[in-house]
């Protein structure tokens, strides 16, 4: 029987990925990136205050415990004040954003900078099937570092900086790694991170010169079916909406994979420094 969404299942799973994931850094890694976190209104706010890609740094999975509150917000901005964070993003589901959000945002200088559409797949309905296309391995710790490698160099991520976190993730059981070789080399990868009944992909990336041959779109299957496999009733994912005459692949290979959109959520950027228009 199909069930009803909650849109907290899908923020909730993938504020934990991201707190978690947060937690797998040294004590090292985390004073050269200053890394830190709180649990706060029922949701997560991660701070990467020397973060060479401007991303990991977010605040995400509110409005579930308890409402989004201007008094809420101005917290989480203390926070990354406190932390000398130079931009951050506070990522909300639509369903929770107040009446009065505009004029949080005014306060606080949050500004609209991008949205990502939120997919998932209930998994009590019909799953791909086992297919005849590329192997997809399940990576274990021994080879942890490889993949974690390959991920960040295929996003194009600094090198050097991330592989540390990356890698011993894959310690927490939660989290999966996923690849396709090709030649013995990984060409292809792809995460999955399990949080009780609910599944979240994530980093899905294909080396430049293997792109188009249906990789990404076999691990999503995989992953799917993994997820299942573990037990969990939905699985989640979030890629760029596509702006008006563009095309986002990863978003059409999940569609293909049987995935829903559910929501459009708009990102908010807050800055340490105020930014003129």
């Amino acid at each position: 029987m199909r069930q009803a969404f909650d849109p907290s299942w899908a923020e909730l799973a993938e504020a934990e990925l991201n707190h978690n994931f947060s937690a797998a850094a040294s004590a090292e890694t985390r004073r050269t990136l200053g890394i830190d976190s709180i649990r706060l209104g029922g949701g997560v706010v991660l701070a990467m205050a020397n973060d060479p890609m401007n991303y990991w740094s977010k605040a995400l999975g509110f409005g579930f415990a308890e409402p989004v509150t201007s008094e809420l917000v101005g917290e989480i901005v203390d926070f990354y004040r406190s932390r000398s964070v130079p931009s951050a993003v506070v990522q909300l589901a639509p369903s929770v954003l107040p009446p009065d959000w505009t004029e949080i945002c005014e306060k606080y200088g949050l500004v609209h900078k991008s949205s990502w559409v939120k997919l998932g797949l209930d998994l009590t309905t019909d799953l791909p099937q086992d297919d005849d296309g590329p192997v997809v391995e399940r990576i274990g710790t021994p080879e942890a570092e490889a993949w974690a490698t390959a991920m960040i160099r295929f996003f194009g991520m600094p090198e050097g900086v991330l592989e540390q976190i990356t890698t011993s993730s894959l310690d927490d059981p939660a989290f999966h790694g996923y690849a396709i070789r090709s030649g013995g080399e990984i060409v292809s990868v792809g995460g999955l991170f399990v949080h009780g009944e609910a599944a979240e992909m994530f980093s899905g990336a294909t080396m430049p010169e293997h792109r188009g041959k249906g990789y990404q779109s076999a691990l999503l299957r995989a992953r799917i079916r993994a997820a299942a496999a573990a037990g969990c009733r939905w699985v989640f994912a979030e890629t760029g909406a596509e702006e008006p005459g563009g095309h986002n692949p990863s978003l059409h290979n999940m569609l293909r994979a049987g995935m829903t959109q559910l929501y459009v959520r708009d990102n908010y950027r807050w800055y340490l420094e105020p930014r003129t228009a």
